[in-house]
């Protein structure tokens, strides 16, 4: 299966990766031609602030696809629905939103719903109304635990309509549930190969009961030390440092488990990046390519088996 590579900016104490945006442009060309097919935008200023900085990122890019981070309960379902619909059009297919389940601070504290399981609930109430909102063809009311809606209707819906592709995340089964009713890419935790695909079974079994398991592509964190790949900072997940080709062979057993986009946080330096493309994403790309070409297809009755090691 072909692998993706997404870029996931760090958030450094001293300011933002997009604070100088001239400075960014000329990252974000680098992380264009690098192999990466998109972008996320989670900025410490909040939403409004992640909004201005998508709309920036279409305009200086001509392929790389921008994944939005939003919260329920910063803006309201209507008005949200309105904004994402025009980013979704400025996009012309390059948009997709990465729904977290807390706001950014402390100063958002009183927005947040009491419990993890009402936390939950509002997202899924808040994807439903966008969902509407972005395919209704009539205004409509809407009366829930949350949200009160009056003559909600959206008049320039975006191209992906309700289609427009959801990213979540959660490892309770609360958040599993929802994101099995919503996602179209679930955000994985780091983990060993195994801790990873546990995950991945519990959410197909969530998505099955909404007829999407097919439907779900699954993305796995992975974060760059100077010394190599770590897929997380504790001692459960793979952690290798060595050459390009090290790196590589740490990945296959996650993208045997069925993975098929790696989120890359770590490297914001203009040389780090350039270098990522060229040595690293070319490497693992070419190595996962071999690696299933070279592995012989089961037949119909055949059991399916994965392979899974740890390299330290």
């Amino acid at each position: 299966m072909p692998i993706e590579f997404t870029h996931v900016p760090g958030k450094p104490a001293n300011g933002s990766f997009f604070y100088d945006f001239a400075e960014t442009a000329t990252k974000l060309s680098l992380i264009e031609d690098a192999g990466f097919r998109r972008l996320v935008v989670d900025d410490p200023a909040g939403l409004l602030t992640n909004m201005d900085i998508t709309a920036q990122t279409l305009d200086r890019t001509a392929s790389l696809e921008v994944v939005l981070t939003h919260w329920a309960g910063v803006v309201e379902p209507t008005v949200a629905a309105r904004q994402l619909a025009a980013l979704d059009a400025k996009s012309g297919g390059r948009l997709s939103l990465r729904m977290l389940s807390e706001p950014l601070d402390d100063s958002d504290a009183e927005a947040r719903p009491a419990g993890h399981g009402a936390v939950w609930q509002r997202i899924d109430e808040y994807l439903v109304l966008l969902k509407r909102l972005w395919s209704n063809d009539k205004p409509f009311d809407h009366e829930g635990a949350f949200y009160s809606v009056r003559g909600g209707f959206v008049p320039r819906k975006g191209p992906h309509g309700a289609d427009l592709a959801i990213r979540l995340g959660g490892q309770s089964g609360t958040a599993l549930k929802v994101a099995g009713r919503h996602a179209d890419v679930f955000e994985l935790a780091t983990g060993s190969p195994d801790e990873v695909r546990q995950l991945i079974e519990r959410v197909r079994g969530a998505a099955a009961e909404h007829g999407r398991a097919a439907k779900l592509r699954f993305a796995l964190p992975v974060r760059i030390h100077p010394e190599g790949w770590v897929g997380a900072s504790d001692h459960r997940a793979v952690e290798v440092a060595g050459p390009p080709a090290r790196l590589a062979l740490s990945l296959l057993p996650y993208a045997t488990l069925g993975i098929e986009e790696f989120m890359i946080s770590g490297i914001d330096r203009p040389s780090e990046i350039a270098r990522i493309g060229r040595e690293t994403i070319n490497l693992i790309s070419n190595s996962l390519a071999r690696r299933e070409a070279d592995i012989p297809q089961p037949g119909p009755f055949a059991p399916r088996s994965f392979t899974e090691a740890r390299i330290g």
